[in-house]
Parts: structure tokens; sequence; C-alpha cells
């Protein structure tokens, strides 16, 4: 990880779970990470404790809404006129509700088009102009997935959600194949974690905590230093390795 060091990062959803764990990792790494989530009060006491705890990087708490554009642009021209741009993009923040198919309602299944979809689209497009007019050649951009993005689970509150997450497979993949055209060192990776313990499946199942610590009391899940770790491995893979997918569940997991 040292030549990352004193760069920038845009982790998205950092103020709890993944997003957090990740943005304190890099931050630990010596990186400079901007964290953004609507809840910029939590990301602030994460950033108060990196430096208390003497990382030799910076947390900078930006408070942006994923599923209005022109908050996410907003935010892209502030990181460059005080942070010059973004070096790599953690496209993490992402959410689900319990919206069947046949049941579900319209609101529910938009929401998490715009923020799991959309939303990574544009923070994509807009991480890679700024690496593109900088002459950054060996830029990053991780998309945290999901194992729903490989598998149907036989579970109907999360049928839409996993075609989101199917649709963050694809796109991976199509955009490794863009930067290829683009003949630029810029890397694509997802990383498909299965179950890991967050507020994730206390959100998607809010009037139903049991539901939710029933996922957890049927297998030791990930923790989301997992999944940081998974990060950091994937940063400090040598230039010319691309790694399209990192596939995590704990070991007691069956689908």
């Amino acid at each position: 990880m040292d030549r990352w060091r004193g760069r920038v990062a845009l982790v998205t959803g950092a103020s709890v779970g993944i997003g957090a764990a990740i943005a304190e990792e890099l931050v630990r790494c010596g990186m400079k990470v901007v964290g953004c989530a609507r809840d910029v009060k939590k990301i602030q006491n994460l950033a108060a404790e990196c430096q208390r705890a003497g990382h030799s990087g910076v947390l900078v708490p930006f408070k942006c809404d994923l599923n209005h554009e022109e908050e996410i642009l907003s935010m892209f021209a502030a990181i460059k006129e005080q942070h010059n741009g973004v070096d790599v993009c953690i496209n993490n923040a992402g959410l689900a509700h319990p919206e069947s198919l046949l049941n579900g309602e319209t609101s529910g299944w938009k929401n998490m088009l715009d923020v799991n979809v959309l939303a990574l689209c544009i923070c994509t497009r807009e991480a890679y102009q700024s690496m593109k007019e900088r002459n950054v050649d060996d830029g990053h951009i991780i998309n945290i997935n999901s194992m729903g993005g490989h598998r149907v689970v036989s579970n109907a509150d999360a049928h839409f959600y996993i075609s989101t997450k199917y649709a963050v497979t694809a796109l991976t993949e199509g955009l490794r194949q863009e930067l290829r055209e683009a003949n630029t060192h810029i890397r694509a990776t997802c990383i498909s974690p299965g179950i890991v313990e967050t507020e994730f499946f206390l959100r998607l199942y809010n009037d139903n905590a049991d539901k939710a610590a029933d996922l957890f009391s049927k297998s030791k899940p990930l923790e989301a230093i997992d999944i940081a770790n998974s990060v950091t491995y994937v940063l400090s893979a040598p230039p010319h390795v691309q790694i399209g997918d990192i596939q995590m569940r704990s070991v007691e997991q069956v689908l």
C-alpha cells in the first residue's frame, strides 16, 4: 500500500458498516479519504477516532445524498478544488428494501436503483474523468458488490435487490472493457461478500429485528474489517494484475 500514501480515495456510504471499516483502513494506510454519507456526523466521529489512533492518513467527512446527481457532482467539484481529484473510488453505498417482485412498492424499487446502480455509475464516471484530466494512469475503481450479484436466493424480499447487484457485476466487467479500450491502466474490481454483520439487515428488516438477528445466529457472518482487508489486498496488487472479482462468504454460510 506504500504507493497509495498521500493519495485521495473516495468512499461512499462511509458512515457505518463496511464503508466505515474501509475508510478507517485506508486512513491507517496513509491515504487521504473523502468519506461521504447523508449522516456526516458519524463520519466526523470516525475521523476524530482515526486522529486519536495516530493513523498516518486523514478522513475528510462530506455530506452527500447519492439519490441526487447534483449533490454527487458538487461533491466531486469540491474534491477537485480542495484535494485536486480522486485516485481511488470505492463505490460502497448500497441499500435494500423488502419489496418483492409481485407486491413491491415502486418507490422502494426506484430507491434501490438510484443508489445501488445509478449513483455507482455517476461516481464511476466522475472518478474516471477526474483521473483522466490529471493523467492518472494507475487509479482504481472498486465496487462493493454482493454474493447476491452472482446467484439468486429463494427470498422474495431480496429479489429486486439482487437484480441491482447483478447489474453491478455486469457494470464492473463493462467498465473493465471500456478502460482497456481507452488505453489506460486504471483498474476495475468488484468485491462480493456474503452475509456481513453490519446494520444492513437491521435496516432491511426494520420492522422485525428478530428476523435480522436470526440471520446472524445461523452461522458466523463476515465482519466489516474482512471486506476492508480485501480492498487493501486489491489495491496492493502489482500494477499489471487485474483482479476482476473477489467472492467471499463465511466458512459456515451455505449459499
